[in-house]
């Protein structure tokens, strides 16, 4: 039977972006996949990480910037980008950014091994 998911989870994190969790570890307590709806300021920037899953992530609105080992890629509303398990990568915004990431396996803390700022 469907289930549905009448609402999201939001997860404060610094720096002023904000994260809905649809499906994941802290919503659904699903642990194979999680779906999130992000929103991140104009110049907003994480520390680098290297996630121990897989991310697509599907611009809405804005551009967001990931930096890896060749350079970095812009991506901007309407494209999308994946990351692999195992690279290491820092997402930013050039300007305001609203986008959605799905993680295989879910995204929690443990797994996305961010480096000290």
């Amino acid at each position: 039977m469907p289930r549905l998911i009448p609402s999201p989870t939001s997860i404060p994190v610094p720096g002023g972006k904000q994260i809905d969790e649809y499906v994941g570890s802290v919503n659904t307590q699903t642990d194979a996949i999680s779906i999130a709806h992000m929103r991140a300021p104009a110049d907003w920037k994480e520390p680098f990480q290297t996630p121990e899953f897989d991310e697509y992530t599907l611009v809405l609105n804005g551009s967001l910037r990931v930096e890896h080992a060749d350079g970095h890629t812009d991506v901007v509303a309407g494209q999308a980008i994946l990351t692999g398990a195992g690279e290491r990568v820092r997402y930013s915004t050039l300007e305001a950014c609203d986008y959605v990431a799905v993680c295989l396996p879910a995204f929690t803390p443990e797994r996305v091994q961010r480096e000290e700022n």
